[in-house]
């Protein structure tokens, strides 16, 4: 069963092309929540416009872990990683109904959901997988696009996030997207 919402997997190499960093430059859109020696979880990594970034801001005390769907995303991720040296990037394939990271749990200090939330069949359950994952004071950084996501759904997702367990530290602005930090609640409300 395949999410009819799910972007290509033939699309994976133009979202990660370097003309795209004229609009979303990663370091500049991650950096301010991850630093060297974190554990970084990508979710919904596509060919790893973000991760490797990720990875390289982690340097090699930390590392990247990179969650797709689609099998040949994380193929040419790997692909690209290997061209760019970074070794600290773990390739995970989640299932359709579930990440299915729970080896990671408690161990994750920041997490990017990047304009993809939009296209999971349960929000609720990959929330509630990454509340898991992270570490006490982990952060989310939550983006959707503009012209897929209305201020009422994103809204609606916010509100979502923060019943799970998680409140809002900053709103950042990124070019064509909503945008929001989370940091994770010692205990869900």
């Amino acid at each position: 069963m395949k999410n009819q919402k799910t972007c290509p997997w033939q699309g994976g190499a133009l979202l990660a092309a370097s003309i795209r960093k004229l609009v979303h430059n990663p370091n500049r859109i991650v950096s301010p929540y991850l630093s060297e020696g974190m554990t970084a979880m990508d979710i919904g990594s596509g060919m790893g416009f973000f991760t490797i970034p990720m990875s390289v801001i982690a340097g090699e005390r930390g590392k990247a872990i990179a969650v797709d769907l689609q099998p040949e995303m994380l193929v040419g991720l790997e692909k690209k990683a290997q061209k760019a040296g970074s070794a600290n990037i773990t390739f995970h394939q989640c299932g359709f109904d579930s990440l299915n990271v729970g080896q990671w749990n408690g161990t994750v200090d920041f997490a990017l959901i990047f304009m993809m939330l939009h296209e999971v069949p349960d929000a609720d359950r990959l929330i509630q997988e990454v509340h898991s994952v992270l570490a006490p004071g982990g952060k989310v950084l939550f983006s959707e696009p503009l012209g897929h996501v209305g201020k009422q759904k994103f809204l609606h997702s916010i509100s979502m996030i923060r019943q799970i367990g998680f409140e809002v530290i900053a709103s950042p602005k990124i070019h064509l997207c909503r945008s929001a930090v989370f940091q994770k609640t010692e205990v869900k409300p």
